[in-house]
């Protein structure tokens, strides 16, 4: 108590009689703060003392979300830290509320990074988190009229205080000028480059506290300035937009997440922040290492560079450059170095999401990296050559500069020491398509990893009665350390005390996520009919759409058959789209035009109720979770690569309809059949019916159910909005093949495993059964088992 009322005097000039709720905050992470850089200055020391190898996470995406509450929970210091903010007199709940999320990304990508930061830290791995510090994180959502609307994140007013600015590790980072060879006297060869652009690198770090360690690690976000802020001569000249020009052009860099790429402008904002980031990351880990070691050929041993999905690929080529220009390295030895320390993680078997750059981008904007990229692609080209025996079809297909493109993707697979899929089926289509000649010539280098999540937080945290049930259950708490010790939990399976329990704790969830959503929008949801969940980023692929279709077939039903079957529903679904993915946005349309139509229609009062969750976010996902109970994890089989939600939504007890697809492959092995709402079509049925030339026309004339739904989108629903053009695109198609993602051929599957969930959900044994099931088996998908298949399969680094 006494820390926090020094902070509110020191840093805010307020007793604590006239703080504000910011400021309590703001001196509560501060407190907070400084106890885990007490740790982290000593983590940091240990491992200089031991020259332990290094981890390095780069990531464009951290979606951290908030970090108070997080933090003091690792710490041990949640209650008391909730007892001394009572005591000055504040609400502890409304105070963690105060916090915004630091949206540092976009959805599963960035937080699976977070939650890597915490199992690494917790499993005493020295790593380090790298991104940029975007001044406006993912955007606001707000629906206006049906519609997404995206207003700016300005999260620093007050997440902020958990960054430590450290300026004298600013790092320089150039874009542009021109390159030339130089010959010394001594033969040597070096470069010239000039007429370049410079931008100040300036590290600001978040300090990351494990649980029950005294191990801190850090994630450094790296923020944009420009090395003369103001031109003087032009500011007195009265010019004074053009006198800050150059701050402006510099900041832009780290002011956005993922800035529009559909235009040049965006294109060259995107990979000037790719570069930046890498750039600034790799100059900083190269000074430290020559610091301590007085030279680099040591690098690729003590250290490991993580590359998460194709964004920081640049570090690649930026790595080269150090060795090469500065520190004078032949080419063989330089890749000798680069090739032994990085890897590469794959997310993605689509292929508009395999990063390909135009070349006259790259030349134009980083001219010593495309000469580099250039020797890589070309040296590449003649080992692929040479072993395919010049066949071009191969060499097309595995080349990293094609067509005038650079494929980053394919620079990642010739670079790296690992290549890794997040799921056994995703790993096994990297195998076997994308990546199927890369792999054929270098097995060796292709691994899984099973994304995870952050167990600690995504259930002890968020749903502390379940957690006091099993560690009542099981006779400690020893699974938030080792979560395959849930499979204990198992023992309880037909104890009806224990299930009676469970299904307590899920009402008291639902009632709690009820009040929230009450209070936020004003919507009272129906809290004895089963909550249907589906939440991610929208993309056709995930089906949310195949969601919509079905609930208006329940809809069309209510209405044609006043004795259909129907177990009461309340779907809740919470979705961003991208700004620039026009049928994403109409299909969040559809969503609320549908809901409005629903949730004022009489006939389906306490039968059927459907919400769409305005800026869907982690702090909203944590209240949400616990309370779901069917869980909606229905991409196309062979587009999803993993998945995180499915894992936190079964750890918390919720029941999973979903394809075998992603990471539900490995969940329906862990549960079987029986614990799991299993439909459509398997991944090389897919590929089959795509071969042979899918007609999903053929679906809508054969099915006067399903004919009907799609007929509704056409006319549209109460608000008078038409859907044509969706209809159009399952049918026809629009730009792309009739039905891309199989909505039509996977409908009748679909609603036959809704049905059988919605009649298990009326015989509450059954149901809870099952529930405990899955949750007794989720602890195979905690991120400390995918940190210790990193640190044993990839990283080599030893671990707690």
């Amino acid at each position: 108590m006494d820390l926090i009322i020094g902070k509110l005097r020191r840093n805010f000039g307020r007793d604590v009689d006239e703080a504000t709720s910011q400021q309590m905050f703001q001196a509560c992470a501060l407190v907070v703060r400084d106890i885990i850089s007490e740790r982290q200055l000593k983590s940091a020391d240990k491992e200089r003392d031991e020259h332990a190898r290094q981890v390095h996470y780069l990531s464009m995406e951290f979606l951290m979300g908030r970090s108070l509450r997080k933090n003091a929970y690792n710490l041990g210091m949640v209650k008391p830290l909730t007892q001394a903010i009572e005591a000055l007199g504040f609400s502890a709940a409304d105070l963690f509320e105060e916090e915004p999320d630091a949206g540092l990304g976009n959805g599963g990508l960035g937080r699976l990074a977070a939650c890597y930061l915490d199992a690494a830290t917790t499993l005493d791995i020295p790593l380090t988190g790298y991104t940029i510090c975007y001044e406006l994180g993912i955007f606001k959502q707000k629906i206006v009229d049906g519609q997404q609307i995206e207003l700016p994140d300005n999260w620093l007013d007050r997440g902020g205080a958990w960054l430590i600015t450290k300026m004298d590790e600013t790092e320089e980072v150039r874009f542009g000028g021109t390159v030339k060879d130089v010959w010394y006297p001594d033969g040597s060869h070096g470069i010239d480059h000039s007429g370049y652009t410079t931008v100040l690198a300036v590290p600001r770090d978040m300090q990351i506290a494990g649980y029950k360690t005294n191990q801190a690690n850090v994630l450094r976000l790296w923020d944009a300035k420009s090395p003369t802020p103001v031109d003087m001569s032009l500011y007195s000249a009265g010019e004074y937009l053009k006198a800050v020009e150059q701050q402006a052009n510099a900041e832009v860099i780290s002011k956005v997440l993922y800035p529009e790429d559909n235009h040049r402008e965006g294109k060259s904002l995107r990979l000037k922040q790719q570069y930046f980031f890498v750039s600034a990351t790799v100059q900083s880990i190269c000074r430290k290492h020559k610091a301590e070691y007085g030279t680099l050929r040591n690098f690729h041993e003590k250290h490991v560079l993580q590359i998460n999905d194709t964004h920081p690929t640049l570090v690649i080529p930026e790595l080269m450059r150090i060795l090469l220009d500065q520190e004078g390295y032949s080419w063989e030895d330089a890749w000798y170095i680069v090739s032994r320390s990085v890897a590469y993680t794959n997310h993605t078997v689509l292929s508009e999401a395999l990063e390909r750059w135009p070349q006259d981008l790259v030349e134009s904007l980083l001219p010593r990296i495309w000469q580099i990229i250039v020797e890589i692609s070309n040296r590449y080209q003649s080992e692929l050559s040479a072993y395919w025996n010049g066949d071009q079809s191969k060499l097309e297909k595995l080349a990293i500069i094609w067509g005038h493109e650079v494929r980053m993707a394919n620079l990642c697979v010739c670079a790296c020491s690992a290549v890794n899929g997040v799921s056994a089926l995703h790993t096994e289509i990297l195998k076997t398509d994308v990546f199927k000649d890369a792999y054929q010539r270098q097995p060796d280098k292709f691994h899984n990893v099973t994304n995870g999540v952050d167990h600690r937080r995504w259930l002890s945290e968020v749903n502390p009665e379940l957690d006091a049930l099993i560690i009542d259950c099981c006779g400690s708490d020893k699974y938030l350390l080792q979560p395959d010790a849930l499979t204990e939990l198992e023992k309880f399976a037909d104890d009806a005390a224990v299930l009676e329990k469970l299904a307590d704790i899920k009402k008291h969830n639902k009632a709690r996520f009820a009040a929230w959503v009450q209070r936020e929008s004003g919507v009272l949801l129906n809290t004895d009919a089963m909550f249907d969940v589906q939440v991610k980023r929208l993309h056709e692929y995930k089906r949310q759409l195949l969601n919509a279709l079905h609930i208006i077939y329940l809809w069309q039903q209510l209405h044609a058959n006043p004795n259909f079957e129907l177990t009461p529903r309340v779907y809740l679904f919470g979705a961003k789209a991208a700004p620039g993915y026009a049928v994403a946005k109409e299909i969040i349309h559809l969503l609320n035009s549908l809901a409005d139509t629903v949730n004022k229609d009489p006939v389906c009062k306490d039968k059927l109720q459907m919400v769409f969750l305005e800026n869907y976010r982690v702090s909203m996902a944590e209240t949400l979770i616990p309370a779901s109970e069917l869980s909606e994890q229905i991409s196309t089989a062979g587009k999803e690569a993993s998945g995180t939600s499915n894992m936190k939504f079964m750890m918390n007890g919720a029941l999973t309809i979903g394809t075998l697809d992603g990471a539900n492959v490995e969940m329906h092995q862990r549960v079987g059949d029986e614990n799991f709402f299993l439909f459509g079509l398997k991944t090389e049925e897919v590929n089959e019916m795509r071969r042979r030339g899918y007609k999903s026309y053929e679906y809508y004339m054969q099915n006067p159910a399903l004919k009907a739904v799609i007929d509704q989108l056409t006319v549209g629903f109460d608000d008078g909005v038409s859907y044509a053009g969706l209809a159009k695109r399952l049918l026809f198609g629009n730009g792309c093949p009739p039905d891309e993602y199989f909505l039509l051929a996977d409908f009748e599957s679909y609603r036959s495993a809704q049905l059988s969930a919605g009649r298990t959900y009326l015989d509450p044994k059954t149901w809870n059964r099952m529930s405990l099931i899955n949750i007794a088996r989720s602890g195979i998908f905690a991120a400390d088992r995918s940190i210790r298949d990193y640190a044993d399969e990839i990283w080599h680094v030893p671990h707690r």
